[in-house]
């Protein structure tokens, strides 16, 4: 037989719980509330600019640091709504969506040995993604039942081997958004400590009444130390586009583009442009996409209450996670028995926590999915009884 050809450095690495549960989902005909991608398209005017850019030529490798009008368009958005004067040419770059821009920062800023605070639950890439770099991850927990973080333990997970901290708000899986308060204390660490700050914004326009998204590049001195992450296929409901971007200082930039370039080089042409005219739409596209996802939000908060889970209201993203105490089940066993004998999927939440921390009873639903889909999983769902 021969030698195990697998790197020892990905050998901890198995399924991904959302190709796990989605098998299982296909497998009995259940309705996915699990992944979280729409099953709808998003605007006809962004295919159409998708088609014109096709029909007009741009079907070859674009620049590496991205296209200059997406460039642009990324930086007068950023104006738009966060006030932020950024140069398009040094200070933007984009990406294969926005796993590859965190996977470009960990290769680019995390040396073997270095720490990088996450906040658990966290999305399931982060932590592969720094134990590939050689990093340490040191999770700080949202607790319940609001999901936010004690500053004493946020205070205590810095020290002088943190190289990063990698924040993500509007926050997945909890739907949680960091209030000012809670980013300036994050802001005040990283100059304390020499921190870098990665901070994940692919929910940052998915955003619910009395919440407000903030960004932290924005804060006194952290306009150098900062890298912010987002993404087309979130704001756009195009996620198999892969168009994803980053924004900082042209020293971190020029980090990002030395590891870009010899990952996937460059991201697909054409739809850089249609991203483009996606970021230049006017401000009701935004207002209407996060009262649309509200509105659905409510629905299925309503649907799980009624089923006897204790969901949580989230503030951001289209996530809602419901506690499943109540049926006596641990969150795995109780996500397979829902798609098997109910035909729902939802996602368990131990792939969103460090292998040594104690897991919370609850699942993830998610709620970016046609209405149709969402009613469905509404009949479903009125078989649980407790």
């Amino acid at each position: 037989m021969s030698r195990n050809f697998m790197a020892a450095r990905v050998r901890s690495f198995g399924t991904s719980i959302f190709t796990e549960m989605s098998m299982l989902a296909r497998q009995h005909g259940a309705v996915n509330l699990g992944q979280g991608f729409p099953d709808f398209d998003g605007p006809d005017v962004l295919k159409q600019s998708a088609y014109n850019a096709i029909a007009t030529g741009k079907n070859q490798y674009a620049q590496s640091q991205g296209e200059p009008e997406l460039r642009r368009a990324i930086a007068e958005h950023a104006e738009r709504f966060y006030g932020m004067k950024v140069n398009p040419d040094s200070e933007v770059t984009v990406t294969t969506g926005a796993t590859d821009a965190l996977f470009c920062a960990m290769q680019a800023f995390i040396e073997p040995g270095d720490e990088v605070i996450v906040f658990q639950p966290f999305y399931d890439l982060y932590v592969p993604a720094i134990l590939m770099a050689g990093g340490v991850p040191v999770a700080v927990t949202l607790n319940e039942p609001d999901f936010r973080f004690y500053p004493m333990e946020l205070q205590a997970a810095f020290s002088p081997k943190t190289k990063a901290i990698l924040i993500n708000s509007p926050h997945n899986p909890t739907g949680t958004v960091f209030t000012m308060q809670e980013m300036m204390m994050i802001a005040e660490l990283c100059q304390e400590f020499d921190v870098l700050a990665i901070n994940d914004e692919v929910y940052e326009h998915i955003i619910f009444t009395g919440a407000t998204h903030r960004r932290i590049a924005t804060i006194p001195g952290m306009e150098d130390r900062t890298l912010t992450i987002s993404s087309a296929g979130k704001t756009f409901s195009f996620t198999g586009w892969k168009v994803g971007w980053t924004i900082g200082a042209e020293a971190l930039q020029t980090a990002i583009r030395r590891v870009h370039q010899f990952t996937v080089f460059a991201t697909a042409t054409p739809f850089q442009y249609a991203s483009a005219d996606g970021l230049r739409l006017g401000n009701e596209y935004y207002a209407e996409l996060a009262a649309d996802y509200q509105a659905r939000r409510d629905f299925l908060m309503k649907v799980l209450t009624n089923a006897g889970l204790e969901p949580q209201m989230p503030d951001g993203a289209y996530f809602i996670i419901a506690n499943c105490e109540n049926y006596n089940r641990n969150p795995d066993e109780f996500s397979r028995w829902l798609i098997e004998k109910i035909g729902v999927a939802s996602i368990p939440p131990a792939s969103f926590y460090l292998p040594q921390a104690e897991v919370p009873s609850y699942v993830r639903f998610t709620f970016c999915k046609k209405w149709e889909t969402l009613e469905a999983a509404a009949v479903r769902l009125e078989k649980l009884t407790l």
